[in-house]
């Protein structure tokens, strides 16, 4: 027993010393391969982009890569500090860890951190860094209010922290490329309206978006709506019933979205992958929040911004990423924040 025991404690001092041999391997005056996995969705991906710009300042000269799904690349295709992508698909996980081991990696950074994530980062013999989620303050949160979230740490902070970087003082980032044409013509007047959401409690009601639009119209000021293949039809149905607006929704083109959206004076939006996309090139957003809250972290980041709410409401959060149906029925948090208050406040910021 006293031989096994000694050994027992000859491979903890061993394993002591590997991690802080692990720990020193990047200087940051060194180059080194460093690995970044968020797989989704759109939003979490944007809120990545502090994060590389953080680790190409801390590390200069090394490659940073990127694991994400395919569907989501576009948010990063051209960001000049990526230097490789990996395309995760279902059902192929494992190719992608057979590249990723031979590739060598010196630090993997999972801001993803579920099954998916650490299955791809099992036995690298690299550093490995991981996004600690809140989800045990959320839920308690969402289920018994109690509130834990108190400092509102936004996603990109958070994302820094399990990263080990310090982030800038500049906003989301993404890149588009110069041949992408707009199809709004400069110098008009545009409000832009996002009216889609994955979750029905995320999104504003549809009839409330034509109200608004139509109250922009009445101002000369056209309405453009934007959205993905998931807000076709949406979008479709409220261009129809909105004066003289434009329907930009298309089939999940993000850059020829953004190029647009630049175009806006300002954009009206939901808790949503658009709402991100837009703090990213820059226009002035307006968001309305309905079963989240910003407590949760992923209120616009570092931008010209204003969320409306209903604070009034005791059953706010009723979920921490959005539901198919209000619980109590009567979906006050959405339908008690009115056409006139979001035109009103859009108005002010606009000094209309």
């Amino acid at each position: 027993m006293f031989i096994e025991a000694t050994g027992w404690k000859q491979f903890l001092k061993w394993l002591d010393l590997h991690r802080k041999q692990r720990s020193i391997l990047l200087p940051g005056t060194s180059k080194h391969k460093i690995l970044v996995i968020r797989l989704s969705s759109l939003g979490d991906i944007l809120l990545t982009t502090p994060v590389i710009r953080a680790l190409s300042k801390k590390y200069p000269g090394s490659q940073i890569d990127f694991v994400v799904k395919k569907q989501y690349s576009s948010a990063l295709q051209y960001n000049p500090l990526i230097s490789s992508f990996y395309f995760y698909e279902k059902g192929k996980a494992k190719n992608i860890m057979d590249q990723i081991r031979k590739a060598k990696y010196d630090l993997v950074i999972d801001l993803q951190n579920n099954l998916r994530s650490r299955a791809l980062t099992f036995r690298l013999g690299a550093e490995v860094k991981r996004f600690k989620k809140p989800t045990f303050k959320k839920l308690l949160l969402v289920w018994t209010k109690i509130n834990l979230l108190k400092e509102i740490k936004s996603i990109p902070v958070r994302y820094a922290e399990a990263a080990d970087v310090q982030l800038d003082n500049n906003g989301l980032d993404l890149f588009i490329p110069g041949n992408i044409n707009y199809k709004l013509a400069a110098g008009k007047k545009y409000i832009g309206i996002c009216p889609g959401a994955k979750h029905f409690t995320k999104r504003w009601p549809e009839e409330y978006f034509i109200e608004l639009g139509n109250k922009f119209s009445s101002l000369n000021i056209t309405t453009v709506i934007f959205g993905g293949k998931d807000d076709l039809d949406l979008c479709a149905a409220i261009s129809y019933k909105i004066k003289n607006s434009i329907n930009l929704c298309n089939n999940d083109d993000l850059l020829q979205t953004a190029v647009d959206v630049k175009l806006c004076q300002h954009i009206i939006c939901n808790d949503s992958g658009l709402m991100h996309a837009a703090t990213a090139v820059g226009a002035p957003v307006t968001a309305i929040f309905g079963s989240t809250v910003r407590e949760f972290g992923f209120a616009p980041y570092l931008s010209k911004n204003s969320i409306l709410e209903n604070n009034s409401l005791s059953c706010r959060p009723c979920s921490h990423i959005g539901r198919s149906s209000c619980p109590q029925k009567h979906f006050k948090c959405m339908n008690e924040t009115k056409p006139d208050t979001v035109f009103n406040h859009v108005k002010s910021l606009l000094f209309l």
